[in-house]
């Protein structure tokens, strides 16, 4: 058996199954909130309590691979935003698992975009794909994860890095005003502070701050950062015109970040835009401000047209290509 992880920042995905005939079958899976555990082998202690129930003997896992959302250094992960560090040789000897490997969390977001059905595809740009050519698999949720897939020689390689911590470029007047705003709060600039939950936040506060509105006035009662960012995206859907400007402005840097990675490739082979907060915003996402912006890109702006522009719909994205990640090493 083959266990499978996805560990971002909020929530982590474990699933124990098996990879059959090019898919993945689970036998058993659980969802935890990160704020609920100390460290990740304390959400193993509970996932193997809960698998295997009582009087039953523990599965014996004979491989796992974890995608966790930070850099992957010989097989470890310093999770960016979480004080967590995942071991892949510690968590073996902990655990009595043969082989444990750590990923960057978009390394096994784009290991499993082979193993994604057509139903959880939903398409912003047909373009003009090549079968040959580079893809991008982007996505905001707590962080912006980036990843790059590379045809060699008739196979492909994964290349993870940690775009969201580039710096963001405003490509409009009012991305650069927001620039400006966040700049002279907090220094540089980062894509993921602005494409990523807590970024919706940001970006919404700005713009409760050019409205001369109280965001308290807005939004009465945000849980928190996460929970703010849920109700700012629903009263944006729901016609809220605050938070409809704030979403509509996230979405338009999300398009021109994607681009970017995108031209920096040539992604002919397809963007596929994952993370927790696409499908919640796919209307927005669908209406034309991603697409617009995504595309402009001055002299090159045909050249990203012919790009393929997808939203993964399926949050099980991450454990699915770390199922393959195992199962294949």
């Amino acid at each position: 058996m083959i266990l499978a992880g996805d560990v971002g920042a909020t929530k982590i995905l474990l699933e124990i199954g098996r990879v059959e005939g090019g898919s993945w079958r689970p036998a058993f899976e659980k969802r935890y909130a990160a704020a609920d555990f100390e460290d990740f082998e304390s959400v193993l202690e509970t996932f193997f309590s809960e698998c295997s129930g009582p009087g039953r003997n523990r599965t014996k896992i004979r491989s796992a691979c974890f995608g966790a959302a930070g850099p992957a250094i010989a097989n470890r992960v310093q999770m960016t935003n979480l004080p967590w560090v995942l071991n892949g040789n510690a968590i073996a000897d902990r655990f009595g698992i043969d082989r444990v490997r750590v990923v960057n969390d978009f390394a096994a977001a784009a290991a499993g975009i082979e193993l994604v059905d057509a139903g959880d595809l939903v398409t912003l740009q047909p373009g003009e794909p090549l079968a040959d050519a580079p893809r991008v698999v982007i996505g905001a949720g707590s962080g912006l994860g980036v990843a790059y897939v590379i045809p060699v020689g008739g196979d492909h390689r994964i290349v993870a890095g940690e775009g969201g911590h580039a710096g963001f470029a405003p490509a409009s007047a009012e991305q650069m005003d927001l620039w400006r705003d966040l700049h002279a709060r907090q220094g540089r600039v980062q894509a993921e502070d602005v494409v990523s939950g807590p970024g919706l936040v940001r970006i919404f506060e700005f713009v409760c701050r050019s409205h001369g509105t109280s965001p308290e006035t807005v939004i009465p009662e945000p849980p928190s950062a996460d929970g703010a960012a849920a109700a700012i995206a629903r009263a944006a859907l729901d016609g809220d015109p605050i938070c409809g400007k704030a979403l509509d402005l996230f979405v338009s840097c999300y398009g021109s970040v994607a681009g970017d990675h995108a031209l920096a490739i040539m992604a002919r082979g397809g963007v596929y835009v994952a993370g927790g907060i696409a499908s919640k915003v796919l209307p927005r996402l669908a209406a034309g401000g991603f697409r617009a912006a995504f595309n402009d890109k001055g002299s090159h702006s045909g050249f990203v047209r012919k790009m393929p522009v997808f939203v993964v719909t399926n949050e099980r994205l991450g454990l699915r290509g770390a199922a393959a990640m195992s199962a294949n090493r």
